[in-house]
């Protein structure tokens, strides 16, 4: 699943595609991906004529800001948005055609059906599900040592099973946690409420390096995630621990490590962060 730094490439490369550009219609392939409203028709209908003015990101959310709604779309596990021109064929895969009065499409593709899209009224859609749940965002003023520490005092799950719950922190997946672990040397079955002072400092640097320059390498290209305009990302090539089962750690050259935390797959070198 895309986490924050994927999803900000996305919609770093979307506003560039589509603000200025208006909705002359909407169609609707697989209608379960619309969850608010839960009428096709209406959502088309609330979208006709309406301009992109932005695009932004809440967490794992993309956010396209039109002028009187706001549509909050998760990419879930294989979602992907693109600009096409209106004569290239779709293939079955695409699922909804934002229409363009350019002579574009604006298409969400998803094999596995499993993304989603809520429409509400602009400035509405931070005060409902799913994003009025969210925690603070790594980037913001808000998210501090000490704001990080009095959240993960709060629970005695696993440290790992705290940091992917995006009530604690929104945007944090399984690939950017298990990197913050590492570089913070904190082993991901730690009790979340054992954390110290001087660790909550280290893991919430560890955090914010990561994020930052995961986004500036474009996120992680793992599986199958491409940016919107079809470019992989580059920040697997700098990952430490995920993926690197039975590779030498880059920092003590022991092996790493594969668990399962929580019911994730979980890399973790033994020396950098004993348990």
């Amino acid at each position: 699943m895309p986490e924050l730094p994927e999803v900000e490439t996305v919609k770093r490369t979307l506003e560039q595609l589509v603000v200025g550009k208006t909705i002359e219609d909407v169609i609707i392939h697989w209608p379960k991906m619309i969850k608010r409203p839960d009428d096709r028709q209406a959502f088309t209908d609330m979208l006709k004529g309406e301009t992109f003015q932005g695009v932004g990101r809440r967490g794992k959310f993309l956010l396209f800001h039109l002028d009187s709604w706001t549509l909050v779309s998760h990419l879930r596990m294989e979602g992907r948005y693109g600009l096409y021109s209106s004569s290239e064929e779709k293939d079955k895969h695409t699922h909804v055609q934002f229409l363009l009065t350019s002579g574009e499409e604006l298409r969400y593709r998803d094999v596995r059906k499993f993304g989603t899209m809520h429409l509400f009224e602009r400035g509405e859609e931070l005060h409902h599900l799913p994003l009025s749940h969210l925690g603070v965002e790594p980037f913001t003023e808000a998210f501090t040592p000490i704001h990080l520490r009095q959240k993960l005092l709060k629970t005695t799950r696993f440290i790992k099973s705290a940091l992917l719950d995006q009530t604690v922190l929104a945007g944090l997946g399984n690939i950017y946690v298990d990197e913050a672990l590492f570089l913070a040397g904190i082993h991901p079955e730690r009790r979340a409420n054992t954390i110290t002072d001087e660790e909550a400092v280290k893991l919430h640097g560890a955090i914010v390096k990561t994020l930052k320059e995961a986004v500036q390498q474009g996120g992680s290209s793992i599986k199958s995630y491409v940016n919107g305009q079809g470019e992989m990302g580059m920040f697997q090539q700098r990952l430490f621990v995920y993926g690197k089962t039975g590779e030498a750690c880059k920092m003590c050259g022991a092996e790493i490590e594969r668990s399962v935390v929580g019911g994730r797959g979980t890399h973790t070198c033994p020396s950098c962060q004993p348990g």
